[in-house]
This record gives structure tokens, C-alpha cells and sequence, in this order.
């Protein structure tokens, strides 16, 4: 069967839907063990994932990868360079960019369904090398990150135990990590899903208690809007200040591209991504900005504290706990410390999975060792795991040896890495959307299309380069800084020693629009082939299932 039959054979299959309810509500009970069903009898040796990520645990992934120590933590600092207006405009903007991310990632994801977006988008929509280089650059960011979290819990559980060294309980975070990870997917989604939980009810908890507090329900004198008039306030530096801030929450909302890793394990990425991206503006809404807005109304800007709490040892002067003491809370700290706790093993555990799935399909496609493409009977590549799990801990080791000049330097080198990533989800979705169209595809017939194309993707990539520029404004004024500069901006040439060395071994050459692969490892050719099945997502909507549950209530 040619490739133009595949196709549109392939589309009759994307139009049609069943028509009664019972079986498409009976789909997502049997979603799981269809796909497997379906594996089973395939004839070829090529190592797979399984799809046992639900649509609850990919739900609360997002979720937990929008709430990080950045929110906890490090937001407050936007305050104080920006005053409390300032914040809030710095974090709508990257708000709106992060959801636009997301959308481009989203439309890709559910039509090319991988574990690895970064590297095989980019291979297929911009160029072989640059697929290569943002691999790679993945793995070595999130690899670092972990090795970062593992120090993180170590300093975090001292809060409680200051007598026993941290290096005790960040092996002891290694080991859980791993093992979460090495059981299964459905293991590490639900990991997820429980530790997201608790990261949700606390920003719950702290928006319900920040508003009693602002409006001296809570025993002390009624705040309201005061400390948006105190000096520095509503707008501190005035556009400076607002930049400042947008790298601060640029770089809080790190993670939350994880959600499109996901998809290669997802039960039925046709329903559940796009439910997901939907979902975005309203977390970005909820979980940043109301907390800002209550932070700003809560501690004035030009608290000290605000700028000394930047990672997991100032817990106790983080801009969470000075709202819950604001309230009376005395117990605040040792709340946020928990919180901190599970958010860094979070973290970690997102990392590692985030890893392991990248190192897998690098070397499925021939771009690392053959031996990391190796997978379990429960679909874990379990080599990838522990290739990636002992550099991190190489690099927890490197700060245990107290040589902390080399440790620092290794972690700045992921900071950038960061924002090339979503600027390259925005480059390949500018790519992929225009070659669709060239190749006479129809917009409608996509399972998801992000909204306000062209606009999305070159909004993100205008303000994504402006902040990487930014950057390491720091390190050059007032005064030069050699080694930061260096840390803050070396991840650049690496990327571009990773992808000009493969485009020269390699011979690569850019991919013109006519050329690029569409048909090939599709939702629409898996759909095709019966290896998984999937309703359109906009049928089984919430309130649809509530309209059809009442009308046959009522009849």
C-alpha cells in the first residue's frame, strides 16, 4: 500500500466516531489494555514503551511540572525587582509565552506521538544535526538538574535533622527516584500524580489563607492594598525592573515542556494531550499569578527577605512561609520544608523519567550507544535509567567533595539550556505547520491545532531570545563577572559543537518543506495499523458526559 493511500485511508479513520456513548465511555477503561493487545501480536523486535499513562496521571504531571521551588521560593525575588505590579506583568507575559510553547508542543505531540520531541521534532521538521544537538543538550540539562535536586534534599531534611550529614538522605532520594522510575511507567505516574497532589493543595491552602490574611481575617490588622504604595511599589525600575522579573518567572516555569515527553507513554494521546494543553493558561492562571498577586499584597518589595530566599536552604524565609506567618502560622517553615521536600523529589523523579525517555529514543535512532535502547519486560529502558542516574550522581558527588566552584559552574550550565528548548518547540512548529499546509494537508483534520498561528510561535521566539540574551545582564554590569558570564552563556557553543559536529559527520542538510516526513510514526498511521485506538477528544468532554449522564437520568 503506497504512502498516499496510508494517508487517506488514515483521515476516514481520523473523521470517524462512534455513535454511542456506552462504548465510547467504555474506551477509556480499556484504552490501556488494548494497546497492549495490540502489541502483542506485532511481528517486529524493535524495543517499545508501553502506553500506561492514564489521562489522571498525565493531568497531574502538567500540573506538578507548572509548581516548582521556583514558585515556592525563588518567585519572591521578582517582587523585589520589580514591585508588585511589575511582578504581575512579568508573569502574565511569560505566561502567555509558555502557553504558547505548550499549544505549538501540544499540536506536534498529538500528531507525532514520541518520547523525545525536542530531538525528533527537530530532526524531522528543521535538520537531522539540530535534532542531534537538542537531544543532547536535554539530557545533559535535566542529568545536571538531578544531580541539583539530589544536593537540594540533602540541605532540605537538615532543616529537621541538623546533626546527620545530607548525604545520607540524598542517596537515599537517589534510590527512590530510581527505583519509581525503574518499576514501571505506571509507577512513575503515580508517583506523580500523588506528589502533585499535595503540591496543589498547598498553593490552595495558601491562596485561601493569603486572602483571610490581606483581608485581617486571620487575627491581625486588615492589609488590603497597602503594600502596593509603600517605596518601590506598584512598579519598581519601571520596564528594567519588568524585564528582570521575566527572567525570574521564565525560569520558574521551567519543566513544564515534560508533559509533551509523556505522550509517548500516554493510553490515548489523542484525548488526553489535548485536554491537557487546554489546561495551561488556566494552571499558569491559578498557580503563578493569584500567588503572586498575594505575595504583593501580603510583603512589601522592599522586604530583604525577598531577595535572600533562592533555593531549598532559605525555606524558612521563603515568600510562601512569610505569608503563613503573616496569618499566625508559627508552624509555617516546617509546613513549607515538607512542601519543598516532596516539590525537589518531584523534580528529580520528572528529571530522571525525562532522561531516560530522551536517552532511549537517542539511541533508537542511532545518536548513542545501541546498548541504552535496551528495555524491560515492563517497557522501562532500563539502561538509559542507569547511564543517566549515575552521572547525577557523579555530579551530587562533585559538591559532596566540597569543590563547589565546579559544581556551581556545571548547574549554570543548564540555565539557558532551558529557554533553547522552547525556542526550538517554536521553530519546529513553524516549520511543521507551514509544511501541512504545503503538502495539502487540511488544518481540520489535525487532532489538536494551536490557536493564533503564526502569532504563537514567533511571539515565543521573540521574547525567548530577548530573555537569553538577557540573561547574564548580571554578570556584565554594573561590573564584568569572567566566570559568570562564561557558566551563564557557555551552554551556548555547546550547542554548537553538538550539532555542527553531526552535521559534518554526518553530511546533514536542512529539510525543505515538500521533503518533510508526515506519514511516517503518526497518530493517524498508528490508528491505521490498529496498534491503538482513539476517539476524537472533543466528544468526550466533562460536560458532555454530564449532559448525557443527566438526559438519562431524566428520561
Amino acid at each position: 500500500m503506497s504512502s498516499s493511500d496510508i494517508r487517506l485511508e488514515s483521515r476516514a479513520l481520523h473523521r470517524h466516531a462512534l455513535t454511542t456513548a456506552s462504548e465510547k465511555d467504555a474506551y477509556e477503561e480499556k484504552a490501556i489494555e488494548s494497546y497492549n493487545a495490540a502489541e502483542s501480536v506485532q511481528e517486529s523486535n524493535e524495543p517499545k514503551l508501553q502506553r500506561k499513562l492514564s489521562g489522571r496521571q498525565m493531568g497531574m504531571i502538567a500540573i506538578g511540572g507548572t509548581i516548582g521551588t521556583g514558585l515556592f521560593i525563588g518567585s519572591g525575588s521578582s517582587l523585589a525587582e520589580a514591585g508588585p505590579a511589575g511582578a504581575l506583568i512579568a508573569f502574565l507575559v511569560m505566561g502567555s509565552m509558555v502557553f504558547f510553547v505548550c499549544t505549538s508542543l501540544g499540536e506536534m505531540s498529538t500528531f507525532i506521538p514520541t518520547s523525545d520531541p525536542f530531538n525528533h521534532f527537530a530532526a524531522r521538521f528543521l535538520d537531522p544535526s539540530l535534532g542531534f544537538a537538542f537531544g543532547w543538550n536535554y539530557w545533559y540539562s535535566w542529568m545536571l538538574t538531578v544531580g541539583s535536586e539530589l544536593v537540594a534534599c540533602g540541605i532540605i531534611v537538615q532543616f529537621w535533622l541538623p546533626d546527620l550529614t545530607g548525604a545520607i538522605w540524598s542517596v537515599v532520594a537517589l534510590v527512590v527516584m530510581f527505583l519509581l522510575n525503574a518499576i514501571s511507567v505506571r509507577g512513575y505516574g503515580e508517583a506523580e500524580f500523588w506528589m502533585s497532589a499535595l503540591k496543589v493543595l498547598t498553593v490552595f491552602v495558601f491562596l485561601i489563607v493569603g486572602i483571610l490574611t490581606v483581608a485581617g481575617a486571620t487575627g491581625g490588622e486588615v492589609i488590603g492594598g497597602r503594600n502596593w504604595h509603600v517605596e518601590g511599589a506598584p512598579f519598581k525600575e519601571h520596564i528594567v525592573g519588568i524585564l528582570k522579573a521575566c527572567i525570574v518567572a521564565a525560569f520558574s516555569m521551567q519543566g513544564t515542556e515534560i508533559v509533551g515527553i509523556t505522550v509517548g507513554e500516554c493510553a490515548n494521546p489523542r484525548r488526553e494531550v489535548p485536554r491537557v494543553i487546554r489546561s495551561v493558561f488556566w494552571r499558569i492562571l491559578f498557580f503563578y499569578i493569584a500567588s503572586i498577586l498575594i505575595i504583593g499584597l501580603v510583603i512589601p518589595n522592599n522586604n530583604p527577605n525577598l531577595v535572600s530566599a533562592s533555593g531549598a536552604g532559605d525555606v524558612a524565609i521563603s515568600p510562601f512561609t512569610m505569608v503563613f506567618q503573616a496569618a499566625g502560622a508559627d508552624w509555617a517553615a516546617h509546613l513549607m520544608n515538607a512542601v519543598v521536600l516532596i516539590t525537589v523529589l518531584s523534580a528529580g523523579n520528572s528529571g530522571l523519567y525525562a532522561c531516560t525517555r530522551v536517552l532511549w529514543v537517542l539511541a533508537k535512532e542511532g545518536k548513542a550507544p545501541k546498548l541504552l535502547r535496551r528495555v524491560t519486560k515492563r517497557g522501562v529502558p532500563f539502561w538509559a535509567l542507569t547511564f543517566t542516574s549515575l552521572w547525577s550522581a557523579v555530579i551530587f558527588c562533585i559538591s559532596l567533595a566540597g569543590n563547589q566552584s565546579v559544581y556551581l559552574f556545571l548547574i549554570n550550565l543548564s540555565g539557558i539550556t532551558g529557554m533553547g528548548f522552547w525556542l526550538g518547540i517554536s521553530l519546529c512548529h513553524w516549520r511543521f505547520r507551514r509544511a501541512y499546509i504545503a503538502q495539502g494537508y487540511d488544518l481540520n483534520d489535525l487532532p489538536y491545532k494551536a490557536s493564533l498561528f503564526p502569532f504563537g510561535p514567533v511571539y515565543a521566539c521573540t521574547l525567548l531570545v530577548i530573555i537569553i540574551i538577557g540573561q547574564g545582564y548580571s554578570t556584565i554590569w554594573p561590573k564584568f563577572d569572567a566566570t559568570g558570564f562564561f557558566s551563564t552563556y557557555l551552554a551556548i557553543p555547546l550547542f554548537l559543537i553538538f550539532w555542527l559536529s553531526w552535521k559534518f559527520i554526518k553530511k546533514t542538510k536542512w529539510i525543505k518543506l515538500m521533503d518533510i516526513d508526515l506519514t511516517s510514526g503518526t497518530l493517524l498511521e498508528m490508528e491505521h495499523n490498529g496498534d491503538i485506538e482513539i476517539f476524537p477528544p472533543s466528544e468526550n468532554s466533562g460536560w458532555r458526559k454530564y449532559l448525557r449522564w443527566f438526559h438519562h437520568k431524566t428520561e
